[in-house]
């Protein structure tokens, strides 16, 4: 099925979309439950306002994204990696990450 230039709700549930292709689309406020996004690749989505509960998003690989506001909880981040990015503000179980730094830093160059 090919969508173009639409603006449609779509509610899709019991369906196999795998291989299907999203560019340039608008998901704000949407919903996703129990869903496998595991290897995705989405550019130019905005998903402002979306909730992912009960998701496989294992793989995914996050680019040049606005993830202001975004909240964690309950999920299995075992080898996440985060860098070059803007984390004014992030906290870890309510620390800043930027104390978490410094501190790191600082025991660094006291040679701990």
């Amino acid at each position: 099925m090919d969508l173009h230039h639409v603006k449609e709700r779509l509610h899709v549930h019991d369906a196999d979309i795998s291989g299907s292709a999203y560019d340039d689309v608008n998901m704000s406020g949407s919903t996703f439950h129990h869903i496998n996004l595991s290897g995705c690749t989405l550019q130019q989505i905005n998903m402002s306002g979306a909730t992912f509960e009960d998701c496989n998003l294992s793989g995914w690989r996050v680019h040049d994204v606005n993830l202001a506001g975004l909240r964690i909880a309950n999920a299995n981040l075992a080898g996440v990696s985060i860098s070059e990015s803007l984390m004014d503000g992030m906290t870890i179980d309510g620390i800043a990450v930027s104390d978490l730094l410094a501190a790191y830093r600082a025991r660094q160059q006291d040679g701990q």
